[in-house]
């Protein structure tokens, strides 16, 4: 006589048995059936999917060299010769009755002017300050734009802001909007890689949110690369296993995967699928990616890396450009160090020097490899800081603020919007962060307004439901 718990375990092996056999008659017919019905749509970039681009593109990849922290543009993009008179004295009134401040609110306000030089680089004569001779350098290769406006006055919301357009938890970064779009370019590495770099004071952390695919699949979010040692941590295969063993394993979970795929219409086994594909074939790419000594010394000497792989904002902007070329479709380089809400005349100059030539070397490099032309690169903060003092540095300022771009169609050598006399209000050509949005989306041929999302019933976009438009002024 059999004993009770082999009987039940047979009876549980003939149920299971039955309900498989159903499920691939029935729902797994179903299943197949949908499969055909969406055909390839489903693998494809969902513009593809949908008929393709609005218009051409300009652009097929962007590098976001992300100023967190917030640089004064008072002492990097805006010069204000009136501010600089004011120095030291009462910030007038009228300026700022009713206005929303950080820090300051309720305090007595104290003009502060520039405590650096600006001067004209290059033949568009654009004004830069001299603690930037290195951007000063590509003047003509930049577009300025000094009228930029966003609603956030703290750190991690204002980059959730930039990000996603939202402050809310659970929406898409832009990044993850190209991606979910366009899909990805290179087959080996990630379609969308940050960086991230600091100063030598601590300051703001930033949030892995900032790169969410929020309510996209997740197979869309922004993969963190590290900055110093190894990209990738343990992206080797551990010791004893082969290559081809490796192999054989990922081939049987993929068919497991698969199985699952067809019971279920879940976008997460998809992820898993595409995943476990994409970090196989990165144990070959991140290695081959992160090996510098291919570059020559003057490349080096060009970002003015001392060491690849050493964490610094250089080392970044060298190996954003070795991801340009391999296919990856958005690089964000965060350097954090940007908060100077004291001793600013000390900190920005090292934020600039750390930054400075790097970003310049990044644009002149991909000009000489003829990368320029379809890369798009936005470099800037959060927001800016405010035209009157605190103590011995610049509070939160959130009503007029600058950042530059370059490449992919964007006007070169121009300046776009500005900022009343004293640096307080953009009042010229305003851009708003979801015009700044718009106008990226635009340079890669879509329309913002037409490219949207179903969640929970509603249409999504990055753009919000707030008007947005591109900024035409600036396109070439």
């Amino acid at each position: 006589m059999k004993p009770p718990f082999i009987d039940q375990f047979e009876r549980f092996q003939q149920d299971f048995s039955r309900r498989t056999f159903l499920q691939k008659s029935f729902a797994g017919i179903g299943g197949m059936a949908l499969s055909q019905l969406l055909g390839d749509s489903n693998k494809l970039p969902f513009l593809e999917s949908q008929g393709g681009l609005h218009f051409p593109a300009r652009a097929k990849r962007i590098v976001h060299l992300c100023m967190a922290g917030g640089p004064s543009h008072l002492e990097s993009f805006d010069p204000k010769p009136k501010l600089d008179a004011l120095n030291g004295q009462s910030f007038p009134d009228s300026f700022t009755a009713g206005q929303q401040l950080a820090q300051l609110q309720g305090s007595k306000l104290i003009a502060r002017g520039s405590f650096t030089k600006f001067r004209k680089w290059g033949a568009s004569g654009i004004e830069i300050s001299e603690l930037f001779p290195h951007i000063g350098s590509i003047a003509d290769d930049i577009c300025v734009v000094r009228s930029m406006v966003t609603e956030q006055i703290n750190h991690d919301p204002a980059h959730a802001f930039m990000n996603s357009g939202s402050i809310l938890k659970g929406r898409p970064s832009m990044g993850s909007w190209l991606l979910y779009g366009l899909g990805a370019e290179s087959q080996n590495l990630p379609g969308y890689v940050v960086m991230v770099s600091r100063g030598a004071d601590a300051d703001q952390p930033i949030s892995a949110r900032q790169w969410s695919a929020g309510f996209l699949p997740s197979k869309f979010q922004g993969v963190q690369f590290q900055s110093k040692g190894s990209a990738v941590h343990y992206v080797g295969s551990p010791d004893g296993v082969c290559q081809s063993t490796q192999r054989q394993v990922i081939d049987e979970i993929q068919r497991h995967n698969g199985v699952l795929r067809h019971e279920r219409v879940d976008p997460e086994i998809e992820t898993r699928i595409a995943q476990y594909e994409m970090a196989f074939r990165m144990q070959a790419s991140v290695p081959e990616l992160s090996d510098m000594r291919d570059e020559p010394q003057h490349i080096l000497d060009l970002y003015g890396v001392k060491q690849p792989g050493d964490g610094s904002f250089a080392s970044n902007c060298l190996l954003a450009r070795r991801m340009l070329e391999r296919g990856v479709r958005f690089v964000q380089l965060y350097h954090r160090g940007w908060d100077h809400h004291g001793d600013i005349e000390k900190k920005m100059p090292a934020s600039a020097k750390l930054t400075d030539q790097p970003s310049a070397a990044l644009v002149k490099d991909l000009k000489q490899r003829g990368l320029l032309e379809d890369t798009l690169v936005i470099w800037g903060g959060e927001f800016g800081r405010t035209p009157m003092g605190q103590g011995t540095g610049r509070d939160h300022h959130i009503k007029g603020f600058s950042l530059w771009m370059a490449g992919a169609g964007i006007k070169p050598g121009i300046v776009h919007g500005a900022t009343d006399e004293l640096g307080y209000s953009a009042e010229k050509d305003i851009v708003h962060v979801r015009d700044l949005h718009a106008t990226l989306l635009h340079q890669f041929g879509i329309d913002h307004a037409r490219f949207t999302t179903k969640f929970q019933g509603l249409d999504y976009k990055l753009t919000g439901v707030e008007p947005a438009k591109a900024v035409r002024a600036i396109m070439a």
